[in-house]
């Protein structure tokens, strides 16, 4: 059918054929009743269907307002024709509905989520919440990814603000690094970073110094995590605790009445940047490690013992199969501007020294602390990603007559 058919041609009787003009009610030929013949429904197209064996129709009506006749469509390679209205394209397919009594899968949207993260229809794994976590409450600032190598993110931090008794703040961070080789380091971390940060918030507003209440926290940390070693679900103690139980690394910084406070156990660290890197950046924490005590004893240099594969084994740590617990603290009182780091060794093991660590804190990280936790762990994502990275930032501030360490 042509366009100039189409714009010619007339009704027909749907009884004989027979052409129709414009407003009959009846047929003049026939008598048939127009008036009985149904009106197609409004507002979307009809679409006529061929008869088995007959030749397709390519002709749609359209009813809707402003419609003056039949539409015809371009034949193929023909024209299309303007006024043609287009059929609407079919609904989309329906999501299948969630897997009853659990998580829904992100890549398939239909199998059930086990209880390690993985579907049980595709077997892909699922993105967790600790994967990649952000904080920022102005005054710190945190950030802990996953890594480019490990299946979870094992670290954990919490950071906070409270209110000493004369009302001058108190800013506080806490990092922990679960050990991969002990079973559940996550919720050891979590734990731990948890029941330090409650144990300051509860201890700073009430007069206790921040160096005590430091030691204090990391005691209750260490308590939190031997809780983990525990039989699920019971009064009794599991019987092979002591072997292989949940442990991790903690360090912690407060910033309180003009004091910088750390605290650790393990080899997570904190390091010390001038804000206007007028002098030179510092290490404020020993690791617990082997290289540590080798050094320490003389028995070898630093580039020897760090060199050596037993290097990164700790040799102090949080959980029921630790040794005797022996929190670090230290107590400075920096006398400029600063930044300070605290960090797991996912990061410090691609910015080792305080130098390298102060050249790869950004200029500005002073002033934009959670830029610079996200800058710090791309570096080291950059370099490898080989660990679990976390970092906090608390930018510190001190007019210039502070005095000096400690």
């Amino acid at each position: 059918m042509s366009q100039n058919h189409q714009e010619t041609a007339l009704p027909r009787c749907p009884g004989c054929e027979e052409p129709l003009e414009q407003g009959d009610l009846f047929c003049g030929a026939c008598g048939y009743d127009l008036s009985a013949v149904p009106e197609p429904p409004r507002d979307r197209p009809t679409v006529a269907i061929a008869t088995p064996g007959a030749a397709a129709s390519s002709e749609v009506r359209y009813d809707g307002p402003g419609a003056s006749g039949d539409f015809e469509l371009a034949a193929p390679g023909a024209a299309p024709d303007p006024r043609a209205v287009p059929e609407p394209p079919p609904a989309p397919a329906a999501a299948p509905a969630p897997a009853a009594g659990g998580q829904v899968c992100v890549a398939c949207r239909a199998g059930r989520v086990d209880g390690d993260g993985y579907c049980e229809n595709c077997g892909h794994a699922q993105p967790r919440e600790r994967d990649h976590m952000e904080q920022e409450l102005g005054a710190v600032a945190a950030v802990s990814d996953r890594g480019l190598r490990h299946h979870r993110n094992e670290d954990s931090f919490a950071v906070s603000t409270t209110a000493l008794p004369d009302g001058s703040p108190a800013v506080v961070a806490i990092v922990c690094d679960g050990v991969s080789s002990a079973s559940r380091p996550d919720e050891a971390s979590a734990a731990a970073a948890s029941a330090a940060n409650a144990s300051l918030l509860a201890s700073l507003p009430r007069g206790t110094h921040p160096q005590q209440a430091m030691h204090e926290a990391i005691v209750a940390a260490a308590e939190s995590v031997n809780v983990l070693a525990q039989e699920p679900g019971g009064p009794e103690r599991d019987p092979h605790r002591h072997q292989n139980a949940p442990a991790c690394t903690l360090v912690g910084a407060v910033m309180a009445a003009g004091l910088l406070v750390v605290g650790w156990v393990g080899d997570s660290r904190v390091y010390w940047v001038p804000e206007d890197r007028s002098t030179a950046p510092a290490r404020l924490t020993e690791d617990d490690s082997w290289a540590a005590q080798m050094v320490a004893t003389g028995l070898m240099n630093e580039a020897e013992a760090y060199a050596d594969e037993r290097a990164h084994a700790i040799t102090g740590w949080l959980g029921a199969d630790a040794y005797e617990l022996e929190p670090h603290t230290a107590s400075f009182k920096p006398d400029r501007p600063g930044l300070v780091v605290v960090c797991t060794d996912g990061l410090w093991n691609y910015a080792e020294s305080a130098a390298e660590m102060a050249a790869a804190v950004p200029e500005d990280a002073y002033a934009r602390p959670l830029h610079g936790a996200q800058v710090l762990v791309g570096h080291a994502l950059d370099g490898g990603g080989h660990d679990n990275v976390t970092v906090a930032l608390l930018p510190f501030a001190v007019s210039p007559q502070g005095a000096g360490s400690a």
